[in-house]
């Protein structure tokens, strides 16, 4: 077969190769005169070569013949294939490369390009250091060069670097360590010295953008490299034991975690500071990746560092932080952030619900209760020679005061001690106030301020953690302290304004739980102002008679505390459902439209049509990968994974955004909610999704067909995360609520139908007078 074989300088060759397999003697039934070529392959010198490369070929073998073809002097070891994009050619996507007829082009071999890159980072020029750590920030991706790079001991050379540079040189020398860490392997030697490093890095105001993004990056990395991550990666090794984790093996990089990190962040104090600072930055990629960290910071901290973390991030007003960014105008990247820490707040919450209040062996429990006290400005008395009435004097049923916050934990405490803090003046006020009247008149305000806070907690369904479905910003929920301080002022005001007495406490309660859904609807679009007027300037009256109205088209059964605690239990159950369907339709896969990223810079009116615009997407049965095929057309995908000839891991999706994309012009969709044509606008899909990477880049942009696919691949997706992620989609969350009311009504059928009466609240008896007791297994075998 005769072609054209052309150069730079015009030269040509008589012939063009025809890249067989050896088993052939490069002949075959298809090769005949006239044969078009499939690639064109560009050598270093510039000449192009019109190739026919047969698919049964391994890159090393068309590597091979090429140079023999050519008559290079080099052998083929030296020489790789890579595309006009640079993306290196391998055994995987050769058939591809040919089929899509994609230009090659002969150049140095991984090896050859690492052992150069390491040589300049070992002492060159900062001119010839900034070109070899920007080919490395691209190249250290791929796996090939990545383990060349790391045999010639290339991470201790960029360890080296990010140690000593400073500006654009240390941007890019970070930047490829991150990409570095996308690999599961390789860099398992970070010692303390270089957590620390960009520890201090990031703690710096005066560090740059470019410099301070990957770094952020990095810390996260490490703080989602424990070992409790390397479940699944690691099979056959030894299990956990009640220990604890079982130490990483030999070469793992799930070694650090949130206590290595968390270590190092202890010798900065200014890092958290920093971090949160910088969420107001006005550089929307240095607020999200900020969120992150701090998104990942919260998800992984462990028992032992908890209660220091979180005080601090309370100390620097992280909430306060997040509900600017819910009002500004660069939030568009940053909704599903936002989200995230929403749902790991509603975990910090829960936990500090369920944290018992233990005076006697907590010093912060004891410092706390003791500010309440001595800003009430009363005296402790005494009932007889041996109890004393303290607690009592405060609102509180009894003198243990561990067993008062029984049902609301530390948060109840947290609450009450902020409630004193904002006004210790009205606080001590009050209390005086109510010593001043009879017994049976006083509002039992200690009892009033934990009834609020469950009431809150019920509000916002903070039931478990990991179990949040809100798809809008809630802004009040995140001022959680600022809304129990309104809605305690408001059962006080409500209590004088009636002149309620103590039998009237369970109606006092329910006015306010009343007024907590008034004040609080609507939470996403609501201003504060709205909210502080509803509770402070309501009038009794008003208040009163829209109850009265509510309870005439609900029974009053449903806000008593064994109904709520069912609802809890019944929701938690109905979420865990819901996840399962949802995760069981990623197992089945589905198609979906490829998009175009509304980031392009490519204009509208210029792209071609897509030559396979259609995309079916699976999850793998282990649930670390998402596998796919393109194609131009529908087809029937035969269950398991043979069809599906690429994959993207689980791990690797930092974010799963919506609303991202636009279709192709010119493309036949299933959905008509998108304008056609290449005049039209990019108007993104409301049924698009991205899957976002660590690195900020997009593994996926997809359009569903309809509603429904589109909620049960976004929320499928983000409950695959291992922190839970969040809810994007109403149809979920409506769901999780329709199953919780059905489930409820059902339960409640039984009790309704044989006429049980269901108590406000359960009195414990009194406690054995003796051990002489046992428990009986209640399995009694039936007579013979």
């Amino acid at each position: 077969m005769s072609s054209d074989v052309s150069a730079e300088g015009g030269s040509r060759r008589p012939t063009t190769p025809t890249l067989a397999n050896p088993q052939t003697n490069g002949k075959s039934s298809h090769t005949k005169a006239g044969l078009v070529p499939t690639n064109n392959v560009t050598t270093k010198e510039g000449l192009t070569v019109r190739t026919r490369i047969e698919p049964s070929l391994s890159v090393d073998d068309v590597i091979r013949q090429l140079c023999i073809s050519l008559k290079l002097k080099d052998p083929p070891a030296v020489y790789a294939l890579r595309d006009e994009n640079d993306e290196l050619v391998t055994n995987d996507n050769l058939r591809k490369k040919i089929k899509g007829k994609v230009n090659l082009k002969l150049v140095n071999a991984p090896a050859i390009e690492a052992a150069e890159i390491v040589e300049k980072l070992g002492g060159a020029s900062d001119a010839k250091l900034g070109l070899a750590l920007t080919s490395l920030r691209k190249l250290i991706r791929e796996e090939q060069f990545a383990n060349e790079f790391l045999q010639r001991d290339g991470l201790r050379e960029l360890m080296e670097v990010i140690n000593s540079a400073h500006g654009n040189i240390l941007a890019y020398a970070l930047t490829a360590m991150q990409n570095l860490m996308e690999l599961d392997y390789g860099w398992a030697n970070l010692g303390n010295s270089f957590i620390l490093k960009v520890v201090q890095i990031l703690s710096s105001e005066q560090s740059p953008i470019n410099v301070c993004r990957p770094a952020t990056a990095i810390l996260k990395k490490l703080v989602e490299a424990d070992p409790s991550s390397a479940s699944g990666q690691n099979a056959g090794h030894a299990p956990s034991t009640s220990k604890g984790p079982s130490s990483p093996p030999p070469g793992s990089v799930y070694r650090y975690g949130f206590d290595v990190v968390f270590e190092q962040m202890r010798k900065e104090r200014r890092l958290l500071e920093t971090v949160v600072n910088r969420l107001g930055s006005a550089d929307t990629t240095m607020a999200l990746y900020s969120m992150m960290l701090i998104n990942s910071l919260l998800a992984h901290a462990s028992d032992p560092r908890w209660d220091e973390f979180i005080a601090e991030l309370e100390r620097l007003n992280v909430r306060k932080a997040v509900i600017r960014l819910m009002s500004s105008h660069t939030i568009e990247d940053l909704t599903s952030c936002i989200l995230d820490f929403q749902a790991n707040m509603v975990r910090v919450t829960f936990r500090k619900k369920t944290t018992l209040v233990e005076p006697d062996f907590e010093p912060l429990h004891n410092q706390a209760l003791q500010f309440i006290w001595e800003k009430s400005k009363i005296q402790e008395e005494r009932e007889d020679a041996i109890t004393p009435i303290k607690w009592r004097k405060l609102g509180f049923e009894t003198e243990d005061i561990g067993h008062e916050f029984r049902e609301v934990g530390v948060l109840g405490l947290d609450c009450l001690k902020y409630f004193v803090e904002k006004d210790p003046d009205y606080w001590a006020k009050v209390v005086q106030e109510q010593l001043s009247r009879s017994a049976e008149r006083r509002c039992p305000i200690g009892k009033a301020s934990n009834e609020v806070t469950d009431l809150l907690a019920e509000h916002w369904a903070i039931y478990a953690p990991g179990y949040s479905t809100s798809t809008t910003f809630q802004p009040f929920f995140l001022n959680f302290h600022k809304v129990h301080s309104l809605a305690l002022h408001f059962f006080l005001r409500m209590w004088n304004e009636s002149g309620a007495s103590t039998d009237d406490f369970p109606r006092l309660v329910a006015l306010t739980r009343s007024q907590v859904k008034v004040a609080l609807k609507r939470e996403n679009i609501r201003p504060w102002h709205e909210v502080e007027q509803e509770f402070l300037e309501s009038e009794y009256r008003a208040v009163r008679d829209r109850q009265m109205q509510e309870l005439e088209m609900e029974d009053d059964i449903m806000s008593k505390i064994p109904i709520r605690n069912l609802r809890a239990k019944l929701y938690k159950e109905s979420y865990e459902f819901v996840r399962q369907q949802r995760i069981h339709c990623l197992l089945e896969g589905a198609w979906f439209m490829n998009g175009i990223p509304l980031a392009t810079t490519v204009p509208r009116d210029t792209m071609r049509r897509p030559t396979r615009p259609w995309r079916f997407l699976r999850l793998d049965a282990g649930l670390k990968y998402l596998h796919y095929v393109d194609s131009a057309v529908k087809f029937p995908v035969r269950k398991g994974l043979e069809d599906l000839t690429e994959r993207i891991e689980i791990a690797m999706i930092s974010e799963v955004a919506t609303g991202t994309c636009a279709p192709f012009p010119h493309i036949q969709r299933d959905q008509a909610d998108i304008p056609l044509g290449a005049s039209s606008p990019m108007l993104a899909s409301p049924l698009s999704f991205s899957l976002l990477s660590t690195t900020g880049g997009s593994l996926a942009d997809q359009i569903a067909p309809d509603q429904a696919r589109w909620a049960d691949w976004t929320d499928g997706l983000n409950m695959l995360r291992r922190d839970g992620g969040h809810v994007a989609s109403q149809e979920t969350e409506l769901f999780v609520q329709a199953l919780t009311e059905i489930g409820l009504k059902i339960k409640l059928l039984d009790l309704s139908g044989e006429r049980v009466d269901i108590p406000s609240g359960l009195v414990a008896g009194p406690p054995p007078g003796n051990s002489d007791f046992f428990f009986s297994d209640l399995a009694y075998d039936a007579p013979a």
